[in-house]
């Protein structure tokens, strides 16, 4: 089951005591966010995002590129932008907490990796 949480703060005790009894009842839990301008756009917000994911047993699963969509635009973060976010978090956090950047695919065509690239 993919939990949706933008932010650390969305893991409240009740939010983390229900995510308890879905785990309790065998479901695996992971988590897909999106990169949001004024959100979560910072490696400090999104490595407590991940942290409180993994306190609360959810693996970060995805980190969607935002839709285009009208009204979305202030939100939006350039994909360059999200990939050197990405670069910088990987020094942060453990690989545990380390999501697959995507977008979606116009039409349905489902999930594309975004990187980032590492070099050797």
């Amino acid at each position: 089951l993919c939990v949706h949480a933008n932010h650390a703060r969305e893991f409240s005790a009740g939010a983390i005591a229900a995510l308890g009894r879905l785990q309790r009842a065998g479901v695996v839990l992971l988590g897909q966010s999106v990169l949001l301008r004024g959100v979560n756009d910072s490696e400090p917000a999104l490595e407590d995002l991940f942290r409180a994911m993994l306190r609360a047993r959810v693996k970060p699963y995805y980190l969607h590129q935002l839709d285009a969509a009208p009204g979305t635009a202030r939100f939006a973060v350039p994909v360059e932008e999200g990939r050197a976010l990405l670069r910088g978090l990987r020094r942060r956090v453990t690989g545990l907490a380390w999501p697959t950047y995507v977008q979606e695919t116009p039409g349905g065509g489902g999930k594309v990796p975004l990187g980032p690239v590492f070099e050797a």
